[in-house]
């Protein structure tokens, strides 16, 4: 056989190619085919790039099913992910940073809804139990979480969106939110401000205390009034949100600044800002964090904090597949730290 022939001679028309095809098509026999496909450094790297370049030739495609036999693995990562954010885009540029990583790994992610009101290990133990995927990604980490509880009793390799409070080391990435809430406040406060409003999340999510401690911690040492806003978290209803917002405006000391955690409630604050008659930059300002250019088209322009969501996918993907590979997990972790507000 050389590099021209058909792929119709090697086999029927539409059948789809098989280690046997790519035997016959290279001339080695189908376990050295097999191993080259793994990237065993037992096989020679030349003999690996000609099975390599005919795979891609005849459009060759593992058997998952058939790998899956073989070597117990499902060459699947599997993504917990509650699609209700603070940030427009999260979806995307969270996926497109991971699925980056897995280009040429053999490794597809699949999508696995997360409802925060749900009994949050049931996919956890579905996916264990039935051997769905050989890793696990998820966001929206708690405190004390008992995914990565279960998860770590079943020695299954796992990187969490976000820190715990357990002792024993876990794969982790995160955003530093004291250090973002602390750099709002100091810009608030530099823009005159004397009274800061600042929406959490819910007070089971570990991202929380840090976001209340360097909240806290900043108009304290500035000598500000703050207003942390109750009744809501940012998982509230955005009519919810908005309304708690509006009865703080009508108030008689409504706030002059807002630190907002994501792009949602950014906006919300805009909206409450322009109803109820007050000029963003004139009688308060806010700064948000983001992860789109959304405001970069919006006016009056509001202070931001980039947090590079792709940039988090791609090291939890990286982070995931080196946890998989045997890594231990006390080195397994990352923090992004905030840039300026600009």
């Amino acid at each position: 056989m050389t590099d021209d022939t058909p792929l119709t001679a090697l086999h029927g028309q539409g059948a789809r190619p098989t280690l046997r095809t790519l035997a016959q098509a290279t001339g080695f026999s189908i376990a050295t085919v097999s191993r080259a496909l793994a990237d065993d450094p037992r096989i020679a790297v030349k003999t690996r790039a000609t099975v390599a370049a005919a795979a891609a030739r005849l459009g060759y495609i593992p058997d998952r099913a058939a790998r899956r036999l073989r070597t117990g693995r499902t060459q699947v990562i599997s993504l917990l992910l509650n699609t209700e954010h603070e940030f427009l885009g999260f979806t995307h540029e969270f996926l497109t940073g991971i699925t980056e990583v897995l280009v040429g790994t053999g490794y597809s992610v699949t999508v696995v809804p997360d409802t925060h009101g749900d009994d949050r290990l049931t996919p956890v133990r579905t996916i264990l139990r039935n051997n769905l995927a050989d890793g696990l990604l998820f966001t929206r980490t708690e405190a004390f979480d008992p995914r990565v509880r279960l998860l770590m009793e079943a020695d299954f390799p796992f990187v969490s969106h976000g820190r715990t409070e357990f002792t024993a080391p876990h794969p982790w990435v995160d955003f530093d939110n004291e250090a973002f809430a602390r750099a709002a406040v100091a810009h608030l406060v530099a823009r005159g401000r004397k009274r800061i409003s600042l929406v959490l999340p819910g007070d089971q999510f570990t991202f929380t205390q840090h976001l209340r401690y360097g909240f806290l911690s900043a108009v304290r040492a500035a000598g500000v009034e703050h207003v942390i806003v109750p009744g809501v978290t940012l998982d509230s209803p955005t009519p919810e949100i908005a309304a708690a917002m509006m009865r703080a405006r009508h108030g008689p000391t409504p706030p002059d600044g807002y630190v907002c955690v994501g792009e949602v409630t950014a906006l919300v604050a805009l909206a409450a800002l322009s109803d109820t008659g007050a000029v963003h930059g004139v009688d308060a300002d806010i700064v948000a964090k983001r992860a789109s250019p959304i405001f970069d088209n919006i006016r009056p322009r509001i202070g931001t904090v980039f947090e590079d969501l792709r940039a988090t996918g791609r090291a939890m993907a990286e982070m995931l597949l080196r946890r998989m590979a045997g890594e231990p997990p006390e080195a397994l972790n990352r923090l992004f730290l905030p840039d300026p507000v600009t």
